[in-house]
């Protein structure tokens, strides 16, 4: 066993010996065992170069080979090589020796302790197929006659197939009449003077040979029947053939045999003649025809396929018509070839002196005969050197070494042979392992094992198993010993690990090998993949791990499989790493069940995800329309949805293109939830549409269907009359009519134009009408702002649309006429004002209301008593109102306030104007303070006055309190009462040196006291304390510097201060100018964004609450009351002074503005109601 040929002869002779459960190791002398043979019959084709013959076979010593033909030996002409590192009997033969080489053959191999032989194979060389060639007389009939043309094929190398043609490859037309027959024939049952042609043509097709040969054509001539019975030609007219009865052209008489191997098929067939032509009919006598059966060829051919002995029996056909009828009995025998009844007699070893019976077991029909050979001699009876031969059994009685050899068993029948080699071998022999020793073994946890211990011996040893720790062969745990002496664990634990002894021993001697067993932890995954949903396009990735046992590393893989089959990578697209599965832009290729198996050279595991591809339904298929519904402008369209691809559809979007207006434009025309498959259309009249269909899932939209094929419908009047219809007045005697016009596929037809018809709401008066054929009509010569009643109504040249709708508008407006009366006035406090007023009469508005300006402007201070620029302000209050609520007013001055009403045309005339003074308000905030170390234990505080000091100046409110580094307070404020408007300095003294203080310091009126502003300082120290400023507040050069910049700060303010008061702006900007071209809307969204709603803020001054949820204006660019700079504003009423307008719902388009001068106050006199 050291060579590998060896080693490979072995095991192909352990797998035979198996088989006969028999293993003989290949060192042991044994005879020759045919491994293979070329299987017989052979038949070499035309194409063939060569055909090459063989066996192999295995024993000890080698065999040697030869061949026998026809039962001689026989010596190949060019035997084959080498092809392993023994000879075996191939031989080859070329083309050219082949016809005089046909055969039977036999392969012999042989060596001193026997001889074992094949069966019979047999060699056909078959020649070219052709027909003979012959001159065909031709073939007269009469009509009504019957004929059969013979064929005659030549026998070749199957499958044949028959046929008849005409010269020209037309084939010849078959029927119940006329039919081919399974020989080839043509049977006619009678002919016909159509029959009358030259050319029959028989023609065989070799398809394995890629061979077609033609038989010489055959001519016939039918010659028809006269009156007077003359079949010679005549001018008379033929008469119809006497009815005649029928018989059989196939098979002859009256019974048959058919004898056919068992598994073939069964053809039985009968060629009837007669005028009429007859019909057959098939009978199994005494049972019913097995479902298997078919009846072909028009009745004439019954088969049943795959026969059985049950289909043993008697057959009839029955041929019949009008004038009689025939029949034909098949007496049908079902035979066999032989074959085992049983395995083929096995190889045997026996020990000498015991008796050794080889049996033969067979059977066949008819009954096979037996033929028994020793090393291919035949083997009679040898009683003397006790030898039984029984028919089928061979007996050796105290059987000898001598009696060792091949014993054949031919069986034959004439359907066959067969042939059996055993193998006998009678010696004694010791036990000899045939396993190697020292043979490792592993399993994984749980798993099963089995374990070798192949042994040779005469007699057939014992075998047993035993861990190596027992302490005697045989002893220790018992195990499950296969029949063949292997030992099978199963469910292995960690306990089982470890060294085995196998023993084996018989009279003749004993023997052991030794075997270990590992076993490993099992491979496991631990993160398995989860199914997963994607859509195309996106990537998926599916993640798997294992667990495995560390010594099985160099055979651990893991591998990814689809639907069962191994993933092909396909770099980048799909890639494994770290054990990801990546695949990169998904297709619906890629869907279905991804197993990953993990796996070692012992065990596997696998785990499984299902990764469903979404993508966008496939487009719907054969589209169909139905058009017969009412009036042909209705159709039923219907489809077959496609594929949803893993993602319900939601709804399919039928879509419609029309040749006419907008030819390869394509729109929506309806909507179809995605359960349905069907939509009714309404169309529209005078257009040729082609429908189209798409699909939608939560992927999206998929792609269209294919257009359905054109579809026109008829003109028609208009379905619908034009929508959206405006009546404005841009001029005060006229009105202006507009509306959407129909779209063009909704015309129905030529000619469309649309009837306007008008007249006065509420008045008793008849409908004027005009036709149009734009879309917009201009009504003159109307009084100013009066309600009309207006339909319209399209038309084209089929006809007149439905009745429209009625609406109302109203002519052009004109500015009011009258102005608002009873304004009055009522002071909330300094800064907002309510005001009231009576309402115009409606029918002096002349138009749409679009509500009431306020204008107000500010006359003069009362603090100085002398006149300043007029500060105009106006807010628009909207809708019918009487009252309104005006905020911003500047605290101690006079005012004089108008009211007008406005519409979409402009404002009207101004109310008689009201003069009111506003009460004192409290001062600005004052704008600086500072603070100085004056002195010692005391503080120097400077302060400018207020800019605004709305009211007469009383004096300041000084508070101040002790706090820490943390800003906590540690003290109550005290506070001081600065009296004199004059004041701008205060010294306090008795403060705690180098503390920190809080100063807030407010202005006052007899309103009250003004915003504070804040300083913090340090107060100087005593002689000799020291705090954290100590080393810079107390310098006499720092004082110094501290009072000349009060000075000149005081300086500065007084000077600022004394401006202010003359007219000009504090530390204020100029303000903005409007440009000329801005749009009202654009100037009301600049003032919106720079202030807010100055009501809101200025309501709540002076603790007073005011609401009025009536009366809030539009938001205002009002003078900031906290000493901001004063900017100018448009008001609503400037745009209503000029002409701004109003939309229909009455919003107003505009803004407001408010020109306005910085001033200084006088005295009030307090809240109070002022009317003009």
């Amino acid at each position: 066993m050291g060579s590998p040929v060896c080693l490979g002869l072995a095991l192909l002779l352990a797998s035979i010996s198996r088989a006969t459960n028999l293993i003989i190791p290949l060192e042991v002398e044994q005879p020759p065992t045919i491994t293979w043979h070329t299987p017989g019959p052979v038949t070499a084709l035309p194409l063939d170069d060569s055909i090459t013959m063989g066996c192999e076979a295995v024993g000890n010593p080698p065999p040697e080979y030869r061949w026998t033909k026809d039962g001689e030996d026989f010596t190949p002409p060019y035997p084959s090589a080498v092809k392993t590192q023994q000879h075996n009997g191939s031989f080859t033969l070329r083309y050219g020796q082949l016809a005089k080489l046909q055969g039977k053959y036999r392969c012999h191999a042989s060596n001193q302790l026997g001889t074992a032989m094949t069966e019979e194979i047999k060699l056909m060389v078959p020649s070219l197929p052709k027909f003979p060639k012959e001159k065909l007389e031709p073939v007269v009939v009469a009509e009504g006659d019957p004929v059969v043309l013979r064929c005659d094929p030549p026998w070749g190398i199957p499958p044949r197939q028959l046929y008849w043609m005409s010269i020209d490859l037309q084939h010849i037309e078959q029927d119940e009449r006329v039919s081919m027959g399974m020989d080839g024939n043509l049977y006619f049952s009678n002919v016909v003077l159509n029959d009358s042609r030259p050319d029959y043509c028989c023609f065989a097709a070799f398809s394995k040979i890629r061979t077609i040969v033609q038989k010489t054509p055959m001519a016939v001539v039918v010659n028809a029947l006269k009156p007077t019975g003359d079949v010679e030609n005549s001018t008379s007219h033929s008469i119809s053939p006497a009815g005649r009865m029928p018989s059989l052209l196939l098979p002859p008489g009256v019974q048959s045999e058919v004898v056919l191997l068992k598994g073939t098929e069964l053809g039985l067939e009968c060629a009837p003649q007669g005028f009429p032509t007859p019909k057959v009919q098939w009978i199994k006598m005494g049972e019913p025809l097995p479902e298997r059966t078919q009846v072909k060829n028009y009745g004439k051919l019954l088969t049943i396929s795959d026969v059985e002995d049950k289909d043993n029996g008697k057959y009839m056909c029955k041929a019949k018509n009008t004038v009689g009828e025939v029949v034909h009995y098949f007496d049908v025998i079902v035979e066999e070839p032989p074959k085992w009844l049983t395995d083929p007699p096995p190889n045997q070893l026996a020990v000498v002196g015991s008796d050794v019976h080889i049996k033969c077991s067979v059977d066949g029909k008819p009954q096979p005969d037996i033929q028994w050979r020793r090393n291919g001699e035949v083997l009679d009876d040898d009683p003397s050197n006790h030898i039984l031969v029984l028919d089928d059994t061979v007996v050796l009685n105290n059987a000898r070494e001598e009696h060792s050899g091949v014993y054949q068993c031919e069986v034959s029948n004439i359907h066959g042979s067969i042939l059996a080699n055993t193998n006998i071998m009678v010696m004694n022999l010791a036990p000899r392992m045939l396993t190697r020793d020292h043979q490792a073994y592993a399993v994984v946890l749980g798993g099963d094992v089995v374990m070798n211990c192949s042994v040779f011996g005469s007699p057939v040893p014992l075998i047993s198993w035993a861990k190596k720790e027992a302490l005697k062969p045989g002893e220790g745990e018992p195990f499950g010993v296969l029949p063949n002496g292997w030992l099978h664990i199963s469910g292995a634990e960690k306990t089982d690990a470890g060294e085995y002894v196998c023993s084996a021993s018989s009279d003749e001697g004993e023997s052991a090998i030794t075997a270990t067993l590992h076993v490993k932890d099992p491979t496991k995954i631990t993160t398995a993949p989860q199914d997963l949903r994607i859509s195309v396009g996106s990537a998926a990735r599916l993640r798997c791990h294992a667990q495995y046992d560390p010594t099985l590393a160099s055979s651990f893989q893991v591998i990814w499989s689809r639907d069962g089959e191994d993933i092909i990578m396909e770099a980048p697209r799909i890639s494994v790493e770290d054990g990801v599965l990546q695949i990169m832009s998904v297709n619906q290729s890629d869907q279905g069940t991804y197993t990953c198996t993990a796996r070692t050279h012992l065990d596997e595991d696998a785990a499984s995800a299902l990764l469903t591809v979404l993508d966008v339904p496939d487009a719907p298929q054969n589209l169909d329309l139905n058009w017969e519904m009412s009036g042909g402008r209705t159709v039923a369209l219907s489809w077959e949805p496609g594929s949803d691809n893993n993602s319900p559809v939601t709804e399919f979007l039928v879509e419609f293109e029309e040749s006419h207006w907008e030819p390869g434009r394509w729109r929506t025309l309806h909507r179809v939830p995605g359960n349905r498959a069907t939509a009714e259309l309404t169309l529209h009249g005078n257009l040729h549409y082609q429908f189209r269909v798409y699909a939608v899932n939560a992927v999206g939209p998929g792609p269209p269907s294919a257009p359905t094929h054109r579809y026109s419908t008829t003109p028609a009047a208009p379905d619908g009359n034009p929508e959206n219809i405006k009546i404005q007045g841009h001029l005060p005697h006229q009105m202006d009519i507009s509306w959407e016009p129909l779209l063009p596929v909704e015309h129905n037809g030529p000619g469309l134009e649309y009837k306007v018809s008008y007249r006065h709401l509420g008045v008793d008066d008849s409908w004027n009408e005009t036709l149009v054929k734009r879309h917009h009509f201009v009504v003159k010569n109307t009084p100013t702002f009066v309600p009309y009643e207006i339909k319209i109504q399209s038309r084209n040249s089929h006809g007149w649309g439905p009745e429209p709708r009625v609406v109302t508008g109203y002519s052009g407006e004109d500015v009011p006429t009258a102005a608002p009366r009873d304004v009055a006035v009522e002071l909330v406090h300094a800064k907002l004002l309510r005001v009231s007023w009576t309402p115009v009469a409606l029918s002096t508005v002349r138009g749409h209301l679009g509500g009431y300006n306020v204008h107000w402007m500010r006359r003069r201070s009362l603090l100085h008593h002398h006149w300043v620029p007029d500060e105009r302000n106006s807010l628009a209050f909207l809708g019918n109102r009487s009252q309104a609520a005006v905020p911003g007013l500047r605290p101690f001055s006079e005012y004089t306030l108008t009211v007008n009403v406005f519409n979409r045309k402009g404002k009207g005339p101004s109310s008689d104007p009201v003069t009111f003074h506003t009460p004192e308000g409290v001062p600005e905030q004052v704008p600086i303070v500072t603070a100085s170390n004056a002195l010692e234990d005391s503080i120097s505080l400077v302060w400018g006055p207020p800019p605004e000091t709305n009211g007469v100046l009383t004096g300041y409110l000084l508070r101040y309190q002790l706090v820490n580094a943390t800003e906590r307070e540690v003290e109550d404020p005290r506070e001081v009462n600065i009296s004199g408007a004059d004041t701008t300095q205060w010294l306090l003294r008795g403060l705690q040196g180098g503390a920190l203080y809080r100063f807030q310091l407010s202005a006052c009126t007899r309103a009250g006291c003004g915003p504070p502003r804040a300083q913090e300082a340090h107060a100087p120290a005593r002689l000799g304390q020291t705090s954290q400023h100590d080393s810079l507040s107390t310098q006499g050069w720092f004082i110094g510097t501290m009072c000349g910049v009060v000075l000149l700060t005081l300086t500065v303010l007084i000077a600022c201060f004394i401006k202010r008061n003359k007219g000009g702006k504090y530390a204020g900007t100029p303000p903005p100018r409007q440009r000329p071209d801005a749009s009202p809307g654009d100037k009301v969204k600049e003032k919106e964004d720079l202030h807010p709603d100055a009501q809101s803020q200025d309501v709540n001054d002076d603790t007073c609450e005011y609401s009025d949820s009536d009366e809030k204006p539009l938001k205002a660019g009002i003078q900031d009351d906290m000493g901001g700079d004063s900017i100018s504003r448009d008001s609503l009423v400037d745009y209503a002074d000029g002409g701004a307008e109003f939309d229909e719902d009455g919003s107003f388009i505009g803004e407001y503005s408010a020109y306005k001068q910085q001033g200084s106050t006088g005295e009030s006199n307090g809240p109070g109601l002022v009317s003009a």
